[in-house]
């Protein structure tokens, strides 16, 4: 990453810099936004952008993206960075104030938009799938209403260490590494590290509702739009870990790794179960082609 957006200007990675004081930084008052280009235009950038700005609203910080300005910019960090296509994070921090708990609003955010290249798909990731292992970490409940993509990411490390442990040292580095699955404090099904969840039985599409904390993911949202127009039935619902290992098919969604098939669900103590034949199962290759077309793949 040779290049960063830092406030509308590509700014060498050592000299982008925000200011100690900035509350993104002590506090953790900030936003951000995944997301990843498709001939160089980033996908679904309008919904990522509304989900942001929702976001920037609650917590009183003062951000409104223009989206052609922003595509733009990303046009200009691909080619800076001597990329076609990149994952994209824009980040969007409070900005600097007074050491304490402010009342007011943040009027003067930070905005740094990082890029870098696209993570190689693990062989044969999207016809075989890949673990999920269910976590002993519980998934936090959010700090408002509904999760935002805050910058309070610390739950999600401690899952990725805690995952991290239980893989060990025996993982081949030739097969897709497993994410790991978060649970509620009450045993319900929430969200991996870092996607969402969906599972099929008997022909319908279920996924957990966004009631149990999970983060109102944007490709999890396109894929129920997508499972409406073929025509297949979904539930948003609280489940539990019984439901999964009844499942026809699983799989995991986010906006870099798309829809990816889990065909193994591990336990913490190393029970594992299969997920149908070890393949991609029907619906999964349905929703990811139908996915695929409208990313323009």
């Amino acid at each position: 990453m040779n290049y960063i957006g830092v406030n509308g200007v590509p700014t060498p990675s050592a000299e982008a810099v925000i200011s100690v004081m900035d509350h993104g930084f002590m506090y953790g008052m900030g936003l951000f936004e995944t997301f990843r280009t498709y001939g160089g235009r980033p996908f679904l950038l309008d919904r990522h952008l509304e989900r942001l700005r929702g976001g920037c609203r609650e917590l009183g910080i003062r951000y409104e993206a223009r989206e052609e300005l922003l595509q733009h910019e990303i046009a200009q960090l691909l080619k800076a960075n001597e990329l076609l296509d990149g994952y994209i994070r824009l980040t969007v921090s409070a900005g600097a104030g007074p050491l304490g708990l402010p009342l007011e609003d943040y009027a003067e955010p930070s905005v740094i938009v990082y890029v870098k290249p696209l993570p190689p798909p693990a062989p044969g990731v999207y016809a075989h799938g890949k673990e999920l292992w269910r976590l002993v970490t519980p998934r936090n409940t959010p700090e408002g209403k509904v999760r935002l993509k805050s910058l309070h990411y610390m739950n999600n490390i401690l899952a990725k260490r805690e995952l991290a442990g239980w893989i060990g040292a025996g993982h081949s580095a030739d097969r897709p590494a497993p994410e790991g699955l978060l649970l509620t404090a009450q045993g319900y099904l929430a969200e991996g590290i870092v996607s969402n969840l969906f599972f099929v039985r008997g022909g319908a599409l279920f996924t957990p509702e966004i009631s149990t904390g999970i983060l109102p993911g944007i490709t999890r949202s396109f894929v129920l739009e997508l499972a409406d127009r073929l025509g297949l039935p979904y539930a948003e619902g609280s489940y539990t870990w019984d439901d999964l290992l009844a499942a026809e098919e699983v799989f995991l969604t986010n906006s870099i790794q798309e829809l990816v098939p889990v065909t193994a669900l591990v336990e913490p103590e190393g029970s594992k179960y299969s997920v149908g034949d070890g393949k991609i199962g029907p619906v999964t290759e349905k929703l990811l082609d139908s996915y695929r077309r409208h990313c323009g793949v």
